[in-house]
């Protein structure tokens, strides 16, 4: 296969620990062709193809000066096999314009993974909402006093914004109410923009893991992200410790009832976010971890991956 991966610059990659790098380097060992560019590589002209400033590149097996440059081309996004769509959060406007050409790039002939789209309909903290059989209590809202309510309901509550990630702006309130009203006015900008607020999971101290599903179906270890020094955020991005684990029996449950109809709806990897029991995030964007799994289990993420993709370009 003829691969192109829409990414964050080459040159910033932690290569030890990067997903769309074990992705490339898996599918250079099966003899396809990796090229690279990022989002605003991207350009769509009057009456034709949706193309891109791509950079064909070889990963060379060292740990610095980690690829070497084939060529740089402009070239139709059609002309490859697969577009694999790896741009890191935040979702902002820039993000959006993207999926936009790269779902008019699909309707040029393309095939893009995860789908432009579905990218678009599935806001990872919000898309939870449509499956309230596996989350736990949950507000969206911009309204401080519907804030005010829940906090008296539920007592011990996390309040988080719509768009952040790595564990930003994840502010813990207890049944105290301490800096309730200043956390939401913060996060809420004095009414102007919605945010999240659930009931307190106390499971968080044996992390939140991150389950991941590829073609419908989940990798049977998830990496719990385990809060470090008193910390309420496990995001490894915050200081959170990785355990790679079996999944249990309910993280199975929620991947296998979830991994199909996301995968209908033509996200190939998505990764779920789950403390205790209870469904927290769906990361569609960008999913990571596949390193940190195989690294403590073996079990080699990047290939399944591979295999995913190779038979969805032949669907």
């Amino acid at each position: 296969m003829k691969l192109l991966f829409v990414t964050d610059p080459l040159e910033t990659f932690k290569i030890y620990k990067d997903t769309t790098f074990a992705m490339m380097r898996e599918a250079q060992k099966r003899g396809h062709t990796v090229a690279a560019c990022e989002p605003q590589d991207l350009m769509w002209q009057r009456g034709a193809a949706v193309t891109g400033h791509v950079r064909d590149i070889l990963l060379t097996g060292e740990a610095t000066d980690w690829f070497e440059v084939r060529q740089s081309r402009i070239v139709a996004l059609k002309e490859f096999d697969a577009v694999v769509m790896r741009k890191d959060p935040p979702f902002d406007s820039e993000f959006f314009y993207a999926t936009h050409l790269l779902e008019q790039a699909e309707r040029d002939g393309a095939r893009v993974f995860n789908k432009p789209r579905a990218l678009r309909d599935h806001p990872e903290k919000l898309a939870i909402m449509e499956f309230p059989q596996f989350i736990g209590p949950t507000l969206v809202t911009r309204d401080e006093a519907d804030i005010k309510r829940f906090h008296a309901e539920h007592r011990d509550i996390i309040l988080k914004p719509l768009d952040g990630m790595g564990g930003m702006g994840i502010f813990r309130v207890g049944p105290d109410g301490l800096n309730l009203g200043s956390i939401t006015e913060t996060l809420n900008r004095h009414g102007a923009q919605s945010l999240m607020v659930q009931k307190f999971l106390p499971e968080i101290v044996a992390g939140d893991k991150r389950v991941l599903v590829i073609g419908g179906k989940p990798v049977p270890f998830s990496l719990a992200r385990i809060p470090q020094g008193g910390e309420v955020r496990g995001n490894l991005a915050a200081g959170g410790k990785g355990v790679a684990q079996p999944l249990s029996t309910r993280d199975r449950f929620i991947a296998e009832s979830l991994g199909p109809v996301l995968n209908a709806r033509g996200l190939l990897l998505v990764g779920l976010d789950v403390i205790g029991d209870s469904l927290t995030e769906i990361n569609v964007t960008s999913p990571t971890c596949f390193q940190e799994i195989f690294d403590q289990t073996g079990f080699d993420v990047a290939a399944m991956f591979i295999d995913a993709l190779a038979q969805a370009v032949d669907n």
